[in-house]
């Protein structure tokens, strides 16, 4: 995907967390649990990312064991993610996942 559409994308993403009480339900799971977490949701962001089965799955899973503090946790995520123990921002961290789901 080219990297205008992408950021297209996170724009109408970033624009429906901002206005809309829930997420569009044609958007995928791993996009639904960043949707939430950024809602304040962090239990079913955490099921939405637990479900996935998915890489990105993972990475989001590791992503909310970081936000409440449980590294452990999270560096196992990391791990199934194959992602390394990520140590930016946590916002940082959320948009390059955002991006990344976007992207595939």
């Amino acid at each position: 995907m080219e990297k205008e559409e992408v950021l297209m994308k996170a724009a109408e993403f970033l624009h429906s967390i901002e206005s809309d009480p829930q997420p569009d339900s044609t958007l995928c799971v791993e996009l639904q649990a960043l949707w939430w977490v950024k809602k304040g949701d962090w239990e079913r962001a955490h099921d939405l990312a637990q479900d996935a089965g998915s890489m990105e799955g993972d990475w989001i899973h590791a992503y909310l064991h970081r936000v409440e503090g449980d590294l452990g946790n999270a560096s196992y995520w990391y791990s199934r993610a194959g992602k390394p123990v990520c140590r930016q921002e946590l916002s940082t961290e959320w948009q390059n996942i955002m991006v990344e789901v976007l992207d595939k």
